[in-house]
């Protein structure tokens, strides 16, 4: 069920799946739309498919940023082979008392939008120090749509963007109210980038959640030592087709892991401002996740 509302429930999957090739650069928005306008042959009005497929950010707050049990700030961090400097929105439970496990929270390739703010408010209320950088801050930031986020993105060196996040995780890690144990959680571009945040340096995270994201490259994944909890959705065929090889690597390599193929969901399950939402499976994801993270991070 897409979004819980029936009047998804018959968009055809090939919507959702040109959604997926236009949200990654496969396909241009124009290529996409045409697409789309060939199913309102079938009945479907534009304005319906538009509402299920764009992403409306109204849908997708859990948290209020103005919720009493947390406090919200935004923060730089140094980045010297990065950027140079980054930021990213910093969540704390207000009553914290001593130490606590912090979680990198990694968002799609579109920068740092509502939907991944309220997943890290959703971590500082299950009581985690969580911080979501905002991977096109060295251009002004996220700017507040998707089309321009994910064009801005793609212009930016990747290997710098990379350096990014592992700098936000070296940052947070040092948080003053950290208990020394760093867990990350991605979606999409922020999936590869748990992946690549775990290969990269084997003593980098304690536990990572990769939300359909891909793996990192082949050469690296010697050096992944933490444990892993890889949530797939059944209907992701592009990103489903590099678990297979990943998998075996990290049996070569004696990684701890779980994988969870939640069922009849697309690419982007967890994502609850566009109609690929599936409320079911993206609350057992999370339930999944802070439980994982609980365990291996206190």
């Amino acid at each position: 069920m897409k979004n819980n509302t029936t009047e998804y429930d018959n968009i055809p999957q090939e919507a959702f799946d040109w959604y997926d090739e236009y949200a990654h650069g496969i396909i241009d928005r124009r290529t996409f739309m045409k697409k789309l306008g060939g199913l309102t042959a079938l009945g479907f009005t534009m304005a319906t498919l538009t509402s299920a497929l764009l992403p409306n950010y109204l849908l997708a707050e859990q948290v209020s940023f103005n919720d009493e049990g947390i406090k919200a700030t935004y923060e730089e961090f140094d980045s010297p082979e990065g950027h140079g400097k980054g930021k990213g929105y910093l969540v704390v439970p207000k009553n914290l008392d001593g130490k606590a496990p912090v979680v990198l929270v990694i968002h799609e390739n579109r920068g740092l939008n509502p939907y991944i703010k309220d997943v890290a408010r959703r971590l500082a209320k299950a009581g985690f120090i969580a911080f979501a950088p905002d991977a096109l801050y060295p251009l002004g930031g996220y700017p507040g749509n998707d089309d321009e986020g994910r064009a801005m993105q793609k212009t930016m060196d990747r290997a710098k963007i990379q350096n990014d996040f592992v700098a936000a995780a070296h940052f947070l890690k040092s948080h003053s109210n950290s208990n020394g144990k760093l867990g990350a959680v991605g979606f999409c571009f922020g999936g590869y980038i748990v992946n690549y945040l775990a290969a990269v340096d084997s003593k980098l995270i304690n536990a990572g959640v990769p939300f359909y994201g891909t793996p990192a490259s082949a050469n690296l994944r010697k050096n992944i030592k933490a444990p892993l909890m890889i949530q797939l959705g059944e209907l992701d065929k592009r990103v489903n087709a590099t678990w297979p090889e990943y998998e075996q690597d990290l049996k070569a390599n004696n990684v701890e892991y779980t994988m969870h193929m939640y069922k009849n969901a697309n690419h982007g399950f967890h994502n609850d401002s566009t109609g690929r939402y599936d409320k079911g499976n993206a609350q057992l994801a999370w339930e999944r996740t802070i439980e994982f993270f609980n365990k291996k991070l206190t």
